[in-house]
């Protein structure tokens, strides 16, 4: 099936999509593949090969741990965080993990074989997994690639996997791979973004399961929030970053209430606090990100925080919002998702949302671009003004490096989604302001964001060997 909205939305673990989500689902698919093909009971030997970016920071990022988990054929969205604290415990407690939930095996991170200089063709993040009986032979063996907001391919592959994407694509009633041709339609049937992209979505579902879908995911963003304003102390990993969410929570309450009374009940947005509010959603979510929480993919985890803080921004500071029913704000919440998500599916057909291949701004950039579509359509923003917000949103996130301190999702990452939130917010007012006309169109910058990851060095593309990680003495 073409690329979609629950596609680039997805719920998963922290810390990183590409690091932790995708080679946890890869491993995944590679236990069930065991189980279905009978050879599982004869299984006496598993082996487990990292290459490049993924065994360099993949102690940073949960790689390790989040391949044990899927070997013993957990998923990244359904896999709750108590079940992922309590399996962990139990392998490294016992030194074996469950292959495929029945095949007990002597195994852990430390068995793992680390190749980080060792680039596979297909991309940066492979890994190989590999199984054998008791005589030492082969059972089975399977090279995967994680290529990116969770997404994975299987070695092999590649080509039937797009043509299966082509073809899904030439199925949908609006199909598009750019925004000239996102326009065109918008032109044609006098849909908005948003409206090109639900067409698009209802030939796999029912508009009812959409909306239901979306508020769900963003049910989890804000129940991500909530749960990172509840815990205090310091980040793990060895680099001490302390959690400042819960304490901006408390000092926000108190200095933002708004004196005047107006708004909803318990409503304390004064609006000259919006950016500290923006800022606030931001680091809440990337820092229960680090932490190994439950996040969405929106459409990375290194970039979670941006699109959550900049819907809070719709929902609460906003013009017309204060009043709002419960109906409207879900309205908006569906309408910014698809067209944020519209605008993630052109990063992902024409360059990459993957740190390890052009940088963070595969990441972070597209995040603050699809967030800043999102923004200006629920504004009331024309197609041409919402990719515009699009376009100024990446052209200023252009060789964004990925560059994380111990290859840990914290510093800078964490503050880094606040920033790109806010560009993402002045991206969305200056399109406003204008006609939606401007000389580089958001095609033009995709391209430049791809072409300048390709020659953006391999030491600033998620290895820990370029940038802060290597000029910065950790502590």
């Amino acid at each position: 099936m073409a690329v979609g909205v629950f596609d680039l939305f997805s719920i998963g673990m922290g810390p990183s999509s590409s690091h932790t989500v995708g080679p946890m689902r890869a491993a995944a698919v590679f236990a069930e593949e065991l189980k279905s093909s009978g050879a599982l009971d004869r299984v006496a030997s598993l082996r487990v090969d990292l290459y490049g970016s993924l065994a360099a920071t993949g102690h940073g990022h949960g790689t390790m741990t989040a391949i044990l988990l899927g070997l013993e054929g957990f998923h990244p969205e359904l896999i709750l965080p108590d079940e992922v604290e309590e399996r962990l415990a139990a392998i490294a407690d016992t030194g074996t993990l469950q292959l495929a939930g029945a095949v007990p095996l002597p195994y852990g991170v430390k068995d793992m074989v680390l190749r980080p200089l060792t680039i596979l063709p297909r991309h940066t993040n492979g890994m190989t997994f590999t199984v054998s009986d008791a005589d030492g032979n082969v059972l089975h063996t399977a090279t995967f690639f994680s290529v990116g907001g969770g997404f994975i391919v299987r070695e092999g592959e590649e080509d039937a996997a797009q043509q299966e994407l082509e073809e899904s694509k030439k199925e949908l009633p609006l199909p598009f791979r750019t925004a000239a041709e996102l326009l065109e339609h918008c032109r044609v049937t006098g849909l908005s973004i948003s409206e090109v992209m639900r067409v698009n979505e209802e030939e796999s579902r029912t508009p009812e399961e959409i909306r239901k879908g979306l508020l769900h995911i963003y049910s989890v963003m804000e129940g991500c929030v909530a749960t990172s304003l509840k815990r205090e102390g310091v980040l793990p990993g060895g680099l001490k970053v302390r959690r400042r969410a819960p304490d901006w929570y408390e000092r926000l309450k108190k200095e933002s209430s708004r004196p005047d009374g107006e708004g909803q009940d318990g409503d304390f947005h004064d609006p000259k606090y919006w950016q500290e509010w923006v800022n606030l959603i931001a680091l809440a979510v990337n820092e229960e990100n680090a932490s190994g929480g439950r996040v969405v993919t929106a459409p990375t985890n290194g970039a979670a925080g941006i699109i959550p803080a900049v819907l809070y921004y719709a929902l609460h500071f906003a013009p017309g919002m204060e009043n709002a029913s419960q109906e409207d704000r879900d309205d908006v919440v569906v309408k910014f998702l698809l067209t944020a998500g519209a605008v993630g599916v052109l990063y992902k057909e024409q360059a990459s949302i993957s740190g390890a291949e052009v940088g963070c701004q595969g990441e972070v950039g597209s995040a603050s671009s699809m967030a800043a579509a999102g923004l200006a359509e629920v504004m009331g923003g024309t197609p041409a003004q919402v990719e515009n917000a699009a376009e100024i949103a990446m052209e200023h996130n252009l060789g964004l490096t990925c560059d994380p301190i111990g290859g840990l999702v914290q510093v800078p990452c964490i503050e880094r989604n606040a920033i790109a939130a806010a560009k993402a917010i002045n991206a969305a007012k200056m399109a406003l302001w204008g006609d939606g006309s401007h000389r580089v169109s958001l095609d033009e910058v995709i391209v430049t964001m791809r072409e300048t990851g390709k020659d953006m060095s391999s030491k600033y593309k998620e290895t820990a060997m370029g940038g802060l990680a290597v000029n910065v003495v950790e502590c």
